[in-house]
């Protein structure tokens, strides 16, 4: 084997068009880009989604909301699913140690629901303010953050 009897295997290597090059070659006088108008000239780029001066579609649609990235980490836990705990201080790692919320979920939201059979402490967790009425009333307490709603 001789490196001048070398090949390429048929369709590995594709070769570039020559345009410019004379009628014969399909690519002569225009180069493949037609006659006159924007794309036809050397250094025109078109930004995505132009139309030509038309207002684009992306701006004629309306626009309205927005999807808060919070929303994946954060989760609500009503009082009847802490009751099922056996624990009586209340805290993320807890609810995550019992399954009640995933281990990527960063806050949480106590609400009423259902109600509790014991008195318990919630620390660092919101909590609502009926919620915080029946955690009280039972003889339990809530410390740090406590939600307005």
């Amino acid at each position: 084997m001789y490196l001048n009897t070398l090949n390429f295997i048929r369709g590995t290597k594709k070769t570039h068009k020559r345009v410019g090059r004379g009628i014969g070659s399909g690519y002569g006088k225009t180069c493949g880009r037609g006659h006159k108008g924007q794309k036809s000239r050397t250094g025109s780029s078109i930004r995505r989604g132009f139309e030509g001066g038309q207002m684009p579609l992306y701006r004629r649609l309306p626009k309205f909301g927005f999807s808060s990235r919070k929303k994946n980490i954060t989760a609500e836990v009503r009082l009847f699913e802490i009751n099922k705990i056996d624990d009586r201080i209340i805290t993320l790692n807890v609810l995550k140690k019992h399954n009640i919320v995933k281990k990527s979920i960063k806050y949480v939201k106590i609400i009423k629901s259902g109600t509790i059979n014991y008195p318990i402490i919630i620390q660092g967790l919101k909590v609502t303010k009926n919620a915080i009425e029946l955690i009280k009333k039972i003889g339990g307490k809530v410390e740090g953050k406590i939600s307005k709603k």
